[in-house]
């Protein structure tokens, strides 16, 4: 018998691996597979892309607000607000005696590492050069829209166990997907990077946060759920 989590412990809730975590991390794959595939060869999707990108910059959204919203994707803003999660997180975990307490933020600082690994790489193999107004290669995927994925989105799996009530939980994870959409669309409305070079982002670094849920929720608990259930009657 599978129990949610409860206040201080890890529990199952949220997430559980299964299905939708499988079927998000291909429907991401294969999303940044058919952007990347468009970018290097140059097809319609890139070209849809570039017609995009200075629309986007032309919108009303006020400069100011724009290169805050892009700002909050850099890596002094963002990597303190996931340290300050993963210290919380393995405070609680620990004082709780969760089994495995270390993991989940253990698994949110790797998360972190990945960016640079996975990004630097990319930019320098696909070589996209940026809108109108920026100077060399190696726009895409966009290292902002990644740092603020891995770091808004790790805290917010790390602190959603310890949240009391579905509402509360719910309201994290709008907050944060708001707030990585705000980012993208400073950096687009700033002409730091095309649509596309956030969207890989993106997607992309979806398929790690779910990585990172699923190594949490399946081997951070899955000993605590068999203890519970050796415990219960027959």
């Amino acid at each position: 018998m599978r129990h949610t989590g409860q206040d201080g412990r890890l529990g199952t809730t949220p997430p559980v691996p299964g299905r939708p975590t499988t079927f998000l991390f291909c429907l991401c794959a294969l999303f940044f597979a058919l952007i990347t595939w468009q970018v290097i060869a140059d097809g319609p999707l890139r070209d849809a892309d570039e017609r995009l990108g200075p629309w986007i910059t032309g919108s009303r959204l006020p400069d100011g607000a724009a290169e805050f919203l892009a700002d909050l994707g850099g890596v002094a803003v963002a990597a303190p607000v996931l340290a300050a999660a993963i210290a919380y997180a393995a405070w609680r975990g620990h004082r709780a005696g969760a089994f495995r307490w270390w993991l989940g933020p253990a698994t949110a600082a790797v998360a972190m590492v990945a960016v640079p690994v996975l990004v630097i790489p990319l930019k320098e193999l696909i070589g996209r050069t940026g809108p109108p107004g920026t100077d060399g290669t190696g726009y895409y995927p966009s290292g902002h829209t990644a740092t603020a994925m891995v770091a808004y989105g790790g805290a917010t799996l790390l602190l959603l166990p310890y949240l009391r009530g579905p509402y509360a939980r719910r309201e994290l994870v709008i907050a944060c997907a708001l707030l990585n959409f705000g980012v993208g669309l400073g950096l687009m409305r700033r002409g730091y990077h095309w649509p596309l070079d956030v969207v890989a982002s993106w997607c992309l670094f979806g398929m790690v946060l779910q990585v990172m849920a699923l190594v949490v929720a399946r081997y951070g608990r899955r000993a605590t759920d068999a203890d519970e259930e050796a415990a219960e009657p027959a």
